[in-house]
Protein backbone atom coordinates (compact mmCIF):
# COMPACT_ATOMS: atom_id res chain seq x y z
CA UNK A 1 0.00 0.00 0.00
CA UNK A 2 1.45 3.62 -1.03
CA UNK A 3 2.34 5.13 2.17
CA UNK A 4 0.97 8.44 3.25
CA UNK A 5 -1.63 8.01 0.65
CA UNK A 6 -5.30 6.83 1.49
CA UNK A 7 -8.07 6.97 0.10
CA UNK A 8 -10.11 10.77 0.00
CA UNK A 9 -6.78 12.66 0.33
CA UNK A 10 -5.78 15.50 -2.17
CA UNK A 11 -2.50 15.12 -4.42
CA UNK A 12 -1.31 16.67 -6.92
CA UNK A 13 0.49 15.15 -10.06
CA UNK A 14 3.11 17.10 -12.14
CA UNK A 15 2.68 16.81 -16.12
CA UNK A 16 4.01 18.49 -18.82
CA UNK A 17 2.11 20.25 -21.19
CA UNK A 18 2.33 18.68 -24.77
CA UNK A 19 0.40 20.83 -27.40
CA UNK A 20 -2.37 23.06 -27.56
CA UNK A 21 -5.26 21.33 -28.75
CA UNK A 22 -7.72 24.26 -28.60
CA UNK A 23 -7.69 28.17 -27.45
CA UNK A 24 -9.07 26.98 -23.82
CA UNK A 25 -7.70 23.16 -24.03
CA UNK A 26 -3.92 21.87 -23.30
CA UNK A 27 -2.77 18.17 -23.77
CA UNK A 28 -0.59 16.87 -20.83
CA UNK A 29 1.80 14.28 -20.63
CA UNK A 30 1.45 12.65 -16.85
CA UNK A 31 4.30 10.65 -15.96
CA UNK A 32 3.50 6.73 -15.64
CA UNK A 33 0.36 7.64 -17.24
CA UNK A 34 0.85 6.07 -20.71
CA UNK A 35 -1.68 8.12 -22.54
CA UNK A 36 -2.06 11.72 -23.25
CA UNK A 37 -4.42 13.31 -21.25
CA UNK A 38 -6.06 16.57 -21.68
CA UNK A 39 -7.26 19.67 -19.48
CA UNK A 40 -8.90 23.08 -19.60
CA UNK A 41 -6.11 25.87 -19.25
CA UNK A 42 -8.17 28.97 -18.27
CA UNK A 43 -5.56 31.04 -16.12
CA UNK A 44 -2.41 31.07 -18.25
CA UNK A 45 -1.18 30.62 -21.54
CA UNK A 46 1.13 27.58 -21.34
CA UNK A 47 3.52 26.91 -24.03
CA UNK A 48 4.73 23.12 -24.50
CA UNK A 49 6.96 21.57 -22.46
CA UNK A 50 6.36 23.68 -19.25
CA UNK A 51 5.32 21.86 -16.03
CA UNK A 52 1.62 22.03 -14.87
CA UNK A 53 -0.06 20.80 -11.41
CA UNK A 54 -2.92 18.98 -11.33
CA UNK A 55 -5.05 18.55 -7.99
CA UNK A 56 -7.28 15.51 -7.83
CA UNK A 57 -8.85 13.31 -4.94
CA UNK A 58 -7.48 9.47 -4.25
CA UNK A 59 -10.24 6.99 -5.49
CA UNK A 60 -8.36 3.78 -5.28
CA UNK A 61 -4.98 2.79 -4.08
CA UNK A 62 -3.08 -0.68 -4.48
CA UNK A 63 0.51 -1.96 -3.32
CA UNK A 64 2.37 0.91 -6.06
CA UNK A 65 -0.42 2.39 -7.73
CA UNK A 66 -3.07 5.27 -7.10
CA UNK A 67 -6.06 6.03 -9.30
CA UNK A 68 -6.57 9.85 -8.81
CA UNK A 69 -9.69 11.69 -9.93
CA UNK A 70 -8.92 14.57 -12.37
CA UNK A 71 -12.10 14.73 -13.86
CA UNK A 72 -11.70 11.03 -15.00
CA UNK A 73 -10.03 8.73 -13.11
CA UNK A 74 -6.05 8.45 -13.80
CA UNK A 75 -3.93 5.47 -12.17
CA UNK A 76 -0.35 6.15 -11.88
CA UNK A 77 2.57 4.80 -9.59
CA UNK A 78 2.17 6.12 -5.80
CA UNK A 79 5.85 7.99 -6.17
CA UNK A 80 4.65 10.54 -9.05
CA UNK A 81 2.18 11.95 -6.51
CA UNK A 82 2.10 14.44 -3.61
CA UNK A 83 0.21 14.62 -0.86
CA UNK A 84 -1.78 18.43 -0.54
CA UNK A 85 -4.06 17.18 2.41
CA UNK A 86 -5.05 14.18 4.21
CA UNK A 87 -8.75 13.36 4.47
CA UNK A 88 -10.65 13.92 7.60
CA UNK A 89 -13.85 13.15 7.92
CA UNK A 90 -16.70 14.82 9.41
CA UNK A 91 -17.58 15.11 13.23
CA UNK A 92 -21.03 15.17 14.44
CA UNK A 93 -21.72 17.63 16.95
CA UNK A 94 -24.94 15.65 18.02
CA UNK A 95 -25.14 11.90 18.94
CA UNK A 96 -26.66 9.70 16.95
CA UNK A 97 -28.58 8.84 20.24
CA UNK A 98 -31.59 10.93 21.52
CA UNK A 99 -31.27 11.34 25.52
CA UNK A 100 -34.16 9.66 26.84
CA UNK A 101 -36.81 11.87 28.34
Amino acid sequence: MAKGINIGDEVVITATVRKRVTEDRVSVSIPSYGQPHSVIDHTTKVQKGQHIELIGNVTHVDENRVTVNLGAPVTVDAAVVRLVSAYKPPTRRAPLVDKPT
